[in-house]
């Protein structure tokens, strides 16, 4: 930026005198004057304007090319080759791709496919291998045949990463020689040592190719390494390992029967991909939690018409000119009992993580279909006059969105969003025909699942209109106040969310204790018979059914699913209370599995708490009396023999607590309730995904996994750890 003091008065055609400098001057346009100041300049002209050529305009401007220059640029560099050997494999050339990422920071790839060609290209004079790593928008991939669909559209891929790279070198195995070049900041020439540091002397007339060594003639490939330039890149910019390997996944997954291989120098781990399920595959692996809906695939090929530029070799002038152009659309989903979406979208293979319009076709054809099945069967459903949105629909399912077609249009060269028009009614139509199918029953042995899932989608809209309406009535309340709380409530004076405390009670006769043992400013009580449902089985409308689920949402006043508002919540901590068994482990539990499956956001917030009752209670007798409590067998066997060692006494029997029933109202306070002598655990969740995992295998419907799980693991239980 400069500074209002590097400003020069610029005279005007107009006034015979400078327009005065000064730091409250405002800008002012005049005919012939650039908004009334120049910049040191005192004739603004033509001689003035800089023409950035060749790769010096991805140098001066690189965010133009790859998005910014930190971490995210760099590893889009290295997407853009790990997309070339893609698109070898794409064309049924390539089986294998290797990536390092090395000590020194460079990082290569390596891959099988035909290699970048060696021979002449006329127009230029140059060698294949040059023009691909030195020439903007030169490549195959611009309609000439070489590939059918490809991802590296631009033809700016491997040339901006050379011109962006401190020093790159290539190795070509084609016609039966491995091939070489280097280059400098995009400049070709020779190292005379290892690294970016060595010596390097640039061609002066014409550039060479090495031949550096002799290979069988079947043997192809391409092998790229390069050293990013630190005077282009920020300072601790690096390359990300677990995104690498994300990505490097995801395309195996999408390129099945590709081998992926991932090894990391500077930590020693590597990693191996390869699939043969394709999408269906990914879509599993995405997937966490329990199916309302088995994962489909919908795979349809369309024929669009499109105008584009076309080069006409006789005049050398461009001419508009329609060609048809073969879309094949390939889309994998499912529908879980959660609510959390999870889409993921591609163009030949390239993410695209801001959609565009196959993401909006897509979308837009499931509720179209959906709205017209629910309309049909509106009285089955009780959903008359129930308007279905777009969230509704779109709770709880993973889906991925695959297109493939010739010469995409994205919006930018980091291809993040999709621009070309024909493709949003292609996947549109492709997919109201296919869900359309579906939810009419026309497909055999589909009826349960479909019962469900359009259960599920009007269940998800009325708890949003619910959700909607009661945002306003759903906040703390004074006993002044009207209130649609649960008549069992037993809430605080306090009005302030801040400091209060909701306690989840086990049964009435602790309920009765716990009345007379909190502190009524700030404790809450909320009791709940029995064990609660099981929501991890149950569908939606059936959680919401259920009383004593219903009671706890009501009471925490924040909603739940994808309407839960953590700000809303009307307590800041939520405890639950259960007897110190089995019984009360299981559940606990229970409330566990609905509060991660309905309110994640409380659980990772920290804010659900386990309450700790004691399990003993030692009572010393003599001069010096003190009533101890114990909280394990174990605790309590190093208490007694300790006691013993000092020769102290204690009362026999040692008193057990089966419940927290059993306990009066002082001694309930003073172990469980009180904050100075309480111990609480908090529940977090760390790994969401691992978590939803262990809880599907618990709580969810396939018995089986969950009967291995508990025979094999029945030598390792330890009945005194179950809250440890």
């Amino acid at each position: 930026m400069f500074s209002i003091d590097a400003i020069q008065p610029c005279k005007s055609a107009f006034d015979s005198n400078p327009w005065p400098v000064s730091p409250r001057a405002k800008w002012r346009s005049r005919e012939g004057v650039i908004a009334g100041y120049c910049l040191g300049v005192e004739n603004y002209s033509a001689r003035h304007l800089s023409v950035l050529e060749g790769l010096e305009a991805v140098r001066k401007r690189p965010g133009m090319y790859i998005g910014s220059t930190d971490g995210r640029g760099l590893m889009h560099c290295l997407w853009e080759i790990i997309d070339n050997s893609v698109d070898e494999a794409l064309a049924g050339y390539g089986k294998r791709i290797d990536v390092v990422i090395h000590e020194d920071g460079s990082i290569s790839v390596a891959d099988d496919g035909r290699g970048v060609p060696v021979d002449v290209e006329p127009r230029t004079g140059l060698t294949g291998v040059e023009v691909v790593f030195t020439k903007l928008h030169a490549g195959g991939k611009f309609g000439g045949g070489s590939y059918g669909a490809s991802g590296g559209l631009h033809g700016v891929g491997a040339s901006v990463v050379n011109a962006l790279s401190e020093r790159l070198d290539v190795e070509v195995d084609r016609s039966g020689h491995t091939w070489a070049m280097s280059f400098h900041r995009g400049e070709p020439g020779v190292f005379d040592g290892q690294g970016p540091e060595a010596k390097f002397t640039p061609f002066s007339d014409s550039s060479e190719l090495r031949k550096i060594a002799k290979v069988a003639k079947s043997k192809s490939g391409t092998r790229v390494r390069y050293w990013p330039d630190r005077q282009i890149f920020e300072t601790g910019a690096e390359f990300s390992a677990t995104e690498l390997e994300g990505r490097l996944r995801q395309t195996a997954f999408l390129v099945p029967g590709l081998g992926l291989h991932v090894l990391d120098e500077v930590s020693g781990v590597s990693h191996d991909f390869q699939f043969e399920g394709g999408i269906q595959e990914y879509v599993e692996h995405l997937s966490t939690d329990g199916a309302v809906l088995a994962t489909r695939r919908i795979q349809k090929t369309s024929v669009f018409k499109e105008t584009v530029p076309v080069l006409d070799e006789k005049t050398g002038t461009m001419a508009s000119q329609e060609v048809q152009r073969e879309c094949l659309v390939d889309i994998a989903l499912r529908w879980g009992a959660g609510y959390d979406t999870k889409v993921r979208s591609f163009v030949n293979i390239i993410a695209t993580p801001k959609g565009g319009t196959h993401l909006t076709g897509f979308e837009q054809g499931l509720l179209k279909a959906f709205r017209t099945a629910i309309d049909a069967s509106a009285r089955k459903l009780k959903a008359t006059g129930l308007k279905i949105e777009r969230d509704d629909v779109m709770a709880g399912l993973t889906a991925v969105v695959s297109v493939s077609f010739p010469e995409p249009q994205f919006e930018g060269q980091t291809k993040e969003t999709l621009g070309t028009p024909a493709i949003k009614a292609i996947v549109t139509n492709a997919v109201m025909e296919w869900a359309d199918e579906l939810l009419s029953g026309k497909i055999r042995g589909t009826k349960a699942e479909v019962d469900l899932l359009l259960d599920k989608v009007v269940s998800e809209a009325k708890t949003r209109i619910s959700a909607r309406s009661l945002k306003d009535t759903q906040r703390r309340k004074n006993a002044l106040e009207s209130s649609s709380l649960p008549s069992k409530l037993v809430d605080c004076r306090g009005n302030s969310t801040l400091g209060s405390e909701l306690f989840i009670v086990e049964g009435d006769s602790a309920l009765g204790t716990a009345k007379l043992a909190r502190d009524s400013a700030f404790q809450a009580l909320l009791p709940i018979r029995g064990k609660i449902l099981n929501v991890q089985k149950a569908s939606l409308s059936d959680m919401l059914s259920n009383a004593e689920c219903a009671a706890i949402i009501q009471v925490l006043g924040a909603g739940s699913g994808r309407n839960f508002d953590l700000e809303a919540v009307r307590y800041e901590k939520i405890v639950l209370m259960s007897d110190a068994d089995v019984d009360g482990a299981h559940i606990r539990t229970l409330l566990l599995t609905l509060f991660f499956r309905y309110m994640r956001p409380l659980v990772e917030a920290g804010r659900v708490y386990a309450a700790v009752p004691p399990l003993h209670r030692v009572e010393t007798t003599g001069r010096n009396k003190e009533v101890i409590y114990t909280y394990s067998q174990q605790e309590l066997t190093t208490l007694l023999k300790s006691l013993d060692d000092q020769g102290k006494s204690y009362k026999q029997p040692i008193q057990r607590y089966k419940g927290l029933g059993e306990m009066d109202a002082d001694q309930l306070a003073e172990t469980t309730m009180q904050p100075n002598n309480r111990m609480l655990r908090r529940i977090t969740a760390i790994d969401a995904e691992r978590g939803e995992r262990t809880f599907e295998l618990l709580m969810g419907n396939e018995v089986a996994p969950r009967r291995d799980f508990i025979v094999g693991s029945a030598d390792d239980f330890d009945r005194e750890k179950i809250d440890a």
